[in-house]
């Protein structure tokens, strides 16, 4: 029987209510566009399998509400994730101060000291409405040691490319571990990544009615999802 996955990656995608958080991971998940906006409300996922070099890569990626009153349930997330995924609307330059301004605090103080950071301008494909230069942004992001890309979920540019270099970084950053921890060891050590031997995995099935909130020793909560969904007396 031939195995599900590879490796398993937990991203979690940020940024400011309407840049375009949630069309993304549409388009990279489901190769889908849609025009009409939808809040998220507090969170989502989807998972996402790609073949990389030979490998079979499976993606947990986590779409988080930007409004504020949902920031300290998006915190919760940071744990336990792989790559953080930050979004700032190319023709909205508050969008992009806010990455400096909140959204890299928070990844510094909740998320994992050697978490992958990817920065995405969102929206490229409105040239006449531009409101921060790609070489602005790039400049930031070279600053802050992410990767970047300016993408469009409206028609797909770029975002393929952009989550899969993401991938590569981290399977590169997954072997190394590998073979730091076979030289601690002499050489021994189990490297299956597959099945359910990842111990980064924080959710194992997509119809799972069980979340948790961060990597393997995070605490589950039946039903939160669906529970926060219906309570939208806050919004």
């Amino acid at each position: 029987m031939s195995k599900e996955y590879d490796y398993l990656f937990k991203l979690v995608i940020v940024g400011n209510s309407g840049v375009g958080k949630s069309s993304l991971l549409m388009r990279y998940s489901d190769d889908t566009f849609n025009d009409t906006y939808l809040a998220t409300i507090g969170v989502d996922f989807k998972f996402k399998t790609v073949s990389l070099d030979g490998k079979k890569v499976k993606m947990q990626i986590w779409d988080t509400a930007g409004q504020e009153r949902f920031r300290t349930i998006t915190s919760a997330y940071y744990k336990g994730a792989d790559a953080i995924v930050m979004v700032y609307d190319c023709s909205h330059h508050a969008s992009f101060d806010d990455i400096d301004n909140f959204w890299i605090n928070e990844v510094e103080s909740y998320a994992d000291k050697d978490v992958e950071i990817l920065l995405l301008g969102n929206k490229c494909d409105l040239k006449s409405e531009k409101a921060v230069e790609e070489r602005t942004a790039k400049d930031y992001a070279h600053k802050k040691n992410m990767e970047f890309f300016e993408v469009s979920a409206k028609t797909a540019d770029s975002v393929h490319e952009a989550f899969n270099v993401v991938a590569r970084k981290l399977i590169e950053k997954k072997k190394a571990k590998i073979r730091e921890k076979m030289g601690k060891n002499g050489g021994s050590t189990n490297t299956s990544t597959a099945g359910g031997n990842d111990t980064r995995a924080s959710v194992t099935t997509e119809e799972d009615s069980k979340v948790k909130l961060g990597g393997g020793n995070a605490q589950e909560e039946p039903g939160f999802l669906d529970r926060l969904k219906e309570n939208r007396c806050c919004q």
